[in-house]
C-alpha cells in the first residue's frame, strides 16, 4: 500500500503521467540503454523499432499507480499480471540490481518530460510507486528461479539441435536435447523457454518461443514462424537467424522453462483457441493431455490464414487421436475444403458450461474471442490467455479534481 502522504500525490498525479506515457517511455529507453549498450542484449531489436517495447514497463508502473489508488486493475486481476511480467523477466534472467538502473532512468525520464511540474514531493511519491511494484517483482521472481532451479549467475543451458522440421510456409520446428547429457527439464505443458541467439554481428538476442510438445525428459521442441516485417517494420531478427543459420548439430543456449499460461490440473473440458503460430502451447497442452487424461473431452480451435500455413496440423491430429472425446473447428481466410472461411465465429464453437479456455494468438484475434466467450457466459477466471511480445497496460483516465 502506498504511504497516506504519498497516496494523494499519486492519485492528482497519475493523469497527467498517464497522459505522457509515451513520451516518458521514448526518454526512458533512449536514455537507459545509450548509456548501458550491455542492456540492448535483453531487448528486442525489432519490438525497439516498432515502438512496442518502449511503452511495456512505464505503462506496467502507471497501471499499478492506478491499482494503488483504487483505479486500476483489481488485486486478483494485478496479482495475475504481476505473475505474468516476473516470468518474462526469469526467462529473461533479470536480476535484483537491474531494478535499481530501471529506476533510477525510468524516474528521471519523468522528470525530463513534465519538468518543473515534478516537484521533490512528487518524485518522492512515485519513486514509492516504483519501488513497491519492483519489490513485488523481484520477491516473485527470486521463488520462480527457485522453483526452475535457476543459477542466478548463469540460466542459461546449452542443447543440440537433433533435428529441424518444416511445420507449415516459414515455420520450422526444433527438437532439442540437453548438450550436458543430462534430462531435459520438466515443464508444465503451454510454458515457453528464451532463446539466446548469438549472431553473426557479435551480439545476442533473446526471445521466448513456447514449447509444442508434452515434456518427455529427453527433448524439448519449440516450433518458429519466420517474422516478416510489414509497413516498415524489419522481419524478425532472432527466427530470421534460426531460420536461416540453424541446423541439426549446432547449438542454442536456451533458458528454464517459464510462464503462466500452463494447464492447471483438473479434468474438467478443455477449449484450446490459437491463431497462426499461437497454435504451439496448445499443441503441448493437447499432446500432455492425450498422454496423462485421454478421457478429458478437449475442444481445439485454430485460425489461420491458409492451410499452408497451419502449423503443427499433423502433430495435433496425432495426439486427438489418442483421445476419447475431441472437436476440431478450423477457420482459414482463404476458402478449404473441411474448415470454415474467414474469421472465427465465437457463437460457433461448442462451448462446454464448465470448460476451462486457453488462447494464444494476435491480441486482436484473442480480444475477438475472448469477448465472444464472455457474452456466452463463460466467465473471466476460466479465460486464460498468452500475448506474444510486450504487453501495453495502460491505466484508466482517472477525472482530474
Amino acid at each position: 500500500m502506498l504511504s497516506a502522504t504519498n497516496f494523494p500525490v499519486v492519485e492528482a498525479t497519475l493523469p497527467v503521467v498517464a497522459d505522457h506515457l509515451d513520451a516518458i517511455s521514448d526518454v526512458f529507453y533512449r536514455t537507459m540503454l545509450d548509456e548501458n549498450p550491455d542492456l540492448l542484449n535483453l531487448f528486442s531489436r525489432s519490438a525497439q523499432a516498432t515502438g512496442q517495447q518502449r511503452q511495456a514497463l512505464a505503462g506496467a508502473v502507471a497501471a499499478f499507480a492506478a491499482h494503488l489508488v483504487g483505479t486500476g486493475p483489481d488485486a486478483v486481476t494485478f496479482e495475475h499480471l504481476v505473475n505474468r511480467i516476473a516470468h518474462r523477466h526469469c526467462a529473461l534472467g533479470i536480476r535484483p540490481e537491474q531494478y535499481t538502473i530501471v529506476g533510477r532512468y525510468l524516474l528521471g525520464a519523468v522528470g525530463t518530460v513534465l519538468g518543473d511540474a515534478v516537484t521533490p514531493q512528487i518524485a518522492a511519491a512515485w519513486d514509492e510507486v516504483y519501488w513497491l511494484f519492483a519489490t513485488r517483482l523481484i520477491g516473485r521472481e527470486t521463488r520462480i528461479y527457485a522453483e526452475a532451479g535457476t543459477d542466478g549467475e548463469n540460466p542459461w543451458r546449452e542443447y543440440v539441435i537433433g533435428s529441424k522440421t518444416a511445420e507449415a510456409d516459414d515455420t520450422v520446428s526444433f527438437v532439442l536435447t540437453p548438450a550436458d547429457g543430462r534430462l531435459a527439464p520438466r515443464f508444465l505443458p503451454g510454458q515457453y523457454v528464451t532463446v539466446a541467439a548469438d549472431l553473426h554481428d557479435g551480439t545476442r538476442q533473446l526471445r521466448q518461443y513456447s514449447l509444442s510438445q508434452a515434456a518427455d525428459d529427453q527433448t524439448l521442441r519449440i516450433t518458429v514462424r519466420r517474422v516478416r516485417g510489414n509497413g516498415g517494420a524489419p522481419d524478425g531478427v532472432v527466427s530470421s537467424f534460426l531460420h536461416d543459420h540453424m541446423a541439426p548439430g549446432d547449438r542454442l543456449r536456451l533458458s528454464q522453462p517459464y510462464g503462466d499460461l500452463a494447464l492447471t490440473p483438473g479434468d474438467t473440458p478443455l477449449l484450446l483457441v490459437s491463431g497462426g503460430v499461437g497454435v504451439t502451447p496448445m499443441a503441448a497442452i493437447l499432446d500432455h493431455v492425450a498422454r496423462t487424461q485421454p478421457a478429458r473431452h478437449v475442444t481445439a480451435v485454430h485460425a489461420d490464414r491458409s492451410l499452408d500455413r497451419h502449423p503443427l496440423r499433423a502433430h495435433m491430429h496425432a495426439s486427438a487421436a489418442r483421445l476419447h472425446s475431441f472437436d476440431y473447428l478450423v477457420w482459414y481466410e482463404q476458402p478449404t475444403p473441411d474448415a470454415f472461411t474467414g474469421l472465427v465465429d465465437v457463437d460457433a464453437i461448442p462451448v462446454r458450461p464448465d470448460a476451462e479456455v486457453y488462447l494464444c494468438g494476435p491480441v486482436p484475434f484473442m480480444q475477438a474471442v475472448r469477448t465472444g466467450l464472455r457474452r456466452r457466459g463463460v466467465p473471466d477466471e476460466r479465460i486464460r490467455y498468452e500475448v506474444f511480445g510486450s504487453e501495453q497496460w495502460r491505466p484508466a483516465p482517472v477525472p482530474a479534481r
